[in-house]
């Protein structure tokens, strides 16, 4: 009798997603691994059917995509990896977006029924019960930065508290001591935790922990350079601002620009997300990056390998860690 995947996982010490990433060519999964999974189920007989179950099980061919917001270049990276991923297995991405409330997201799941195979949702107010009333059992999900209360669906998460708990380090290593900080939207998990790794680093160095350090945005261009302007009037002054998103730091240096300060050398900043034009503006903007292209790939696989395997039910939480890159904006080295 040939092997299953969950016994290729169990001896090439991996998870069943990776065996599975493995058979459908992944560029996440390292070279090495893909030889020793390959090897491994060589030798117990194993002979994927994906493609038969997929066949079996495709509806639609297409996937849905619920976000709350397309504006900005996270977003527009995370929706290049889906839909890259999609049509190279031959299936189209369904966008719908602004959903920012119960309500919204209620109604984004029931027009979405029947018409899809599987759903990616990235949203602050996701919650297990809206799901579990919202979508029929067998309907792959899988969310993008969403927390909820149980281990019941795929999940992709950033490490968003030690991102920012990073790069405050790497502020406070080279002199910094009071720190502002232009925070993300009101209510949102994702500004939430950057702003506990801010306050983390701030607290284990000893550096002032203040509300009047920290400044309001919701992630726009347009509030980190308000959010800027109110920095500047702050005495005595700090010597260097983290803007909790990359937009918001990119309004934050056109504020000090216009203002007349220079970043780095008046003011050091940095942002969060490293998304593409942060290496373009001057100065280049030092900041944590997120894997936002590999997120929706690795969404969009993952609803592959819930098609693939329907015998299998565990879930999959993944943490894609983050990575400083330090440019021109903070004014010094790694």
């Amino acid at each position: 009798m040939d092997a299953t995947i969950k016994e290729v996982a169990l001896k090439a010490g991996v998870s069943i997603a990776t065996v599975s990433r493995v058979f459908n060519n992944s560029s996440l999964v390292n070279r090495k691994t893909t030889e020793r999974v390959r090897e491994i189920a060589h030798s117990l007989h194993y002979v994927p059917n994906a493609s038969a179950r997929s066949l079996s099980r495709r509806k639609s061919d297409t996937f849905g995509m619920i976000l709350p917001d397309l504006f900005g270049e996270f977003f527009s990276e995370v929706i290049r990896g889906a839909d890259q991923t999609a049509q190279k297995y031959s299936y189209n991405v369904l966008l719908s977006s602004s959903h920012n409330n119960q309500d919204e997201i209620k109604e984004a799941l029931n027009i979405m029924k029947g018409r899809v195979d599987g759903i990616i949702i990235m949203s602050p107010n996701i919650n297990a019960d809206i799901l579990r009333h919202s979508i029929n059992k067998s309907l792959p999900i899988v969310l993008l930065n969403c927390f909820v209360e149980d281990n019941s669906f795929d999940s992709i998460v950033i490490d968003n508290c030690n991102g920012a708990y990073q790069i405050t380090n790497h502020l406070i290593k080279h002199g910094h001591k009071r720190i502002a900080m232009i925070k993300g939207a009101a209510g949102n998990i994702e500004a939430d935790e950057r702003l506990r790794g801010y306050r983390q680093a701030l607290a284990l160095h000893q550096c002032e922990v203040s509300d009047t350090l920290e400044f309001n945005g919701d992630f726009s261009e347009e509030s980190g350079y308000l959010s800027a302007i109110k920095i500047l009037s702050t005495t005595p002054l700090p010597t260097a601002v983290f803007a909790a998103n990359d937009s918001m730091a990119i309004g934050a240096l056109r504020a000090f620009h216009d203002k007349g300060f220079v970043v780095p050398d008046d003011m050091a900043l940095v942002g969060f997300d490293d998304i593409p034009i942060s290496r373009y503006v001057k100065p280049s903007l030092s900041t944590v990056q997120v894997p936002i292209h590999k997120m929706g790939i690795l969404a969009v696989e993952r609803l592959l390998f819930a098609l693939q395997e329907i015998e299998i039910t565990d879930k999959e939480k993944i943490i894609f860690p983050t990575q400083l890159m330090i440019r021109e904006s903070c004014g010094c080295k790694m």
